[in-house]
């Protein structure tokens, strides 16, 4: 029989799918054989459908664990799709001959590597491209291939495929296998699917397959020696389709594992193979232009000379990347590397991502998202954007609800910004972008339910009713309303009443309380009714004033900084509780035992004492006293420090206190002054953190107040009683401050 025409070809690569092209025009073929999984013979129809636009990937995964799962994904510039769109339009059959995907995902690993990028050879693992460049005297691999295959120009359409062919025969014959055995299997795959189109369509067949399998497929071997490579391997249920791609996604390895760093740049020598230099430095200077660089004619022209120049003194038949980018930095971008990053982001690379039409083969799920998408405007796009929602707004409220219920189901497509809107309120940013792993995500969220809505439903019981820790549950609770899973709630509810009547632990209590309270104020935006979380909520609150001051008594140091911060949490969470003058009382009499008992640690005295401050809950005075009492002889220096560290430490404005109250200052002050040199060094390291944390400005103010000393009397200085403040208010400075402040609030001034 007349050997087949195999065209070895290297994956992504434009040159190879221009040669590909060349010569399925030249030779015609009745049939197309493509290296993929055969599973993929069903869907290769859908290659042909006006919608379907690269890049774009074939999706294989497990049906019991779609979370094991590969891709084959294919650009406009792949010699694979080329090939299977030119067998489409022309009527020619189309099979793809790699072994099965329910092999490839039972294995260990389930991405298959081709082999082409890394082959091993007496356990040294080689790249055969580079080999080859190797023998040809260069030591730039990638510079000699796109020298001699991506930037050749045109002539015998099957000459590059033959070299290419014999190159890797002989590096088959010194390396075998490479190292990968799984290669052997698959080739014995390949040619029994070569028979058997041979057998069907005669002579009349091309293969397009990696380069390093070339060889392989024209070796002469028996069907029973094939088979036997074949026999008891280990196989599952797969389902496979098409899903979108990205250009920056070209870069991993999958499937067609020869990732690519520059898959815009060689999408443009595919799609411009006349004068692409010139096209190329046009479209970066369009780009320059978008983003307010002033870029003219004249720069395209200079740098398109400069490009070819750069190409004939380092001895390469056209510019190549390398020679375009020195060009645009050197011209367009003069000389910075600012706006040169802005090209290879936007160009070099790109954000370019695919489509696959709706007849795809899909999981109940993800037609239910693509359904969702589409009604509330929500397109996925390759490109990382930020997404503000105002929640009263019903469309911008349902946007939400899908975006909370897809990160409830682990489809991490959007994440919320923080700091940009606060949990609960009526605004909400997030920032959205598509990955085309979000599809597999999708498909192992698809065992929870068919609808977003429900799965996301039946997911919250399953983790209600598995988890064990009460901050897991209120954390879930305060999801499931952002998500607007009313269904789910009852499961979830019983489940934290259950565990919050058992759990006697005052910090798992404090812990749970604040996701509690932010969750009661979303009754007021989303519409949800929150009346059963707030008698959770409610009782947890009198339980943490019940058992919070025994269990901060006799505490070390690193169990005294945490409890501090769950301090900090309840403090907060207790003002948004329902019917706040109950569990405010009651919280600010815990705070009050807590700031007068010696048994509690230093810095829980002292953050007590703050925040009973900061409320009006105790007179300056007290707060003084407090104070002085905390700071005197007899208290240990370290114990002092801690006070003052959770008094004015952390980010509680301490700073600012000092600032403008000086009795509180002179108070740290004396007692610092006061520390016997032995001590001070053991106190040095806790005073320094708690200092560290103010700003730059504070810092200076409070260092020059120090060095000033007391003052008293004078306008605008301290009065005699009252350090820091003047005798009266200054109603002139007062009123002076009105309009800024109206102007940062955005309120009208009232005349």
């Amino acid at each position: 029989m007349t050997p087949p025409l195999v065209l070895g070809v290297r994956h992504h690569g434009p040159g190879s799918a221009r040669g590909v092209l060349a010569a399925l025009e030249a030779e015609k073929p009745a049939a197309v054989l493509v290296e993929g999984p055969a599973e993929a013979d069903a869907l290769v129809a859908l290659a042909a459908d006006p919608d379907m636009r690269p890049p774009v990937a074939l999706l294989a995964h497990a049906v019991d664990d779609p979370g094991r799962a590969a891709f084959w994904p294919m650009a406009a510039f792949s010699p694979e799709w080329v090939a299977i769109r030119w067998a489409l339009d022309r009527g020619a059959a189309v099979r793809f001959v790699d072994l099965p995907a329910a092999y490839s995902l039972a294995a260990a690993d389930p991405t298959w590597d081709d082999g082409e990028d890394e082959v091993s050879g007496s356990g040294l693992r080689i790249d055969p491209v580079a080999e080859l460049a190797k023998a040809a005297g260069h030591e730039d691999a990638e510079r000699w291939w796109e020298d001699v295959v991506e930037l050749r120009g045109d002539g015998d359409p099957t000459a590059p495929f033959e070299a290419l062919a014999e190159a890797m025969g002989a590096l088959r014959e010194a390396y075998g296998h490479g190292g990968h055995p799984r290669d052997l299997v698959r080739e014995a795959h390949m040619r029994l699917r070569l028979r058997a189109a041979r057998k069907e369509f005669g002579d009349d067949v091309a293969v397009v397959c990696g380069a390093w399998h070339a060889p392989a497929l024209t070796r002469r071997t028996t069907v029973a020696a094939d088979r036997a490579l074949l026999k008891g391997l280990p196989k599952v249920k797969a389902e496979m389709t098409w899903v979108p791609w990205t250009h920056r996604r070209l870069a991993r390895r999958s499937g067609y594992g020869a990732g690519i760093d520059s898959p815009g740049w060689y999408g443009h020598l595919f799609a411009a193979p006349d004068r692409p230099v010139e096209r190329w430095m046009t479209r970066v200077a369009g780009l320059l232009r978008a983003e307010d660089h002033l870029v003219s004619s004249a720069h395209v022209i200079e740098a398109v000379r400069l490009a070819e120049t750069l190409a004939a003194l380092r001895g390469r038949p056209r510019p190549g990347l390398d020679e375009t980018t020195d060009a645009v930095r050197a011209v367009l971008c003069e000389g910075s590397d600012v706006p040169l990053d802005l090209v290879r982001d936007r160009l070099v690379v790109g954000d370019v991502l695919g489509e696959v039409p709706a007849g795809a083969p899909a999981v109940p799920l993800q037609r239910d998202l693509a359904r969702r998408q589409r009604t509330l405007r929500l397109k996925p796009e390759a490109t990382e954007r930020e997404l503000d929602l105002d929640l009263r707004k019903e469309t911008d409220g349902e946007r939400s609800r899908l975006l909370h219920r897809l990160r409830l189901l682990g489809v991490r497509w959007g994440e919320p910004v923080v700091g940009r809107s606060g949990t609960g309120t009526f605004r909400e940013a997030w920032r959205l972008r598509w990955e085309p792993e979000l599809h597999v995500q999708v498909a192992e969220a698809g065992v929870w339910g068919t609808t977003v809505e429900a799965a996301a439903t039946a997911r919250a019981r399953s983790r209600a009713l598995g988890a064990t820790a009460l901050a897991d549950i209120t954390a879930l609770a305060e999801h499931c309303l952002l998500a607007g899973l009313g269904e789910a709630l009852p499961v979830v509810m019983r489940a934290l009443a259950d565990r919050a009547a058992l759990d006697t632990d005052v910090a798992h209590l404090a812990q749970a309380l604040p996701a509690l309270a932010r969750s009661l104020r979303y009754g007021d935006v989303r519409g949800t009714d929150t009346r059963a979380l707030a008698e959770v909520a409610t009782g947890l609150a009198e339980r943490i004033c019940v058992g919070l001051p025994p269990a901060c008594a006799g505490l070390d140091t690193d169990a005294a900084a945490a409890m501090r911060e769950r301090i900090d949490e309840v403090h907060q969470a207790v003002a948004l509780l329902p019917d706040a003058a109950g569990p405010t009382e009651r919280w600010a009499g815990v705070l009050r035992r807590l700031a007068d008992r010696d048994r509690v640690p230093g810095v829980l005295r002292g953050r007590a004492t703050r925040l009973l401050l900061d409320e009006g809950r105790i007179a300056d005075d007290d707060a003084a006293r407090l104070m002085s009492r905390a700071l005197s002889p007899g208290t240990p220096p370290p114990d002092a420090a801690a006070w003052i560290d959770g008094f004015v430490g952390g980010a509680s404005g301490g700073g600012l206190l000092l600032v403008h109250d000086e009795r509180l200052l002179g108070l740290v002050d004396g007692w610092l002054t006061s520390v016997p040199p032995g001590a001070f060094t053991d106190v040095l390291p806790l005073l320094r953190r708690t200092f560290s944390g103010y700003e730059p400005g504070v810092r200076r103010t409070l260092g020059e107040l120090v060095a000033r000393g007391p003052k008293a009397g004078g306008p605008g200085h301290s009065a005699p009683g009252v350090p820091g403040f003047a005798a009266t208010l200054d109603r002139d400075r007062a009123d002076a401050v009105l309009p800024l402040l109206h102007l940062v609030l955005g309120t009208e001034v009232l005349v």
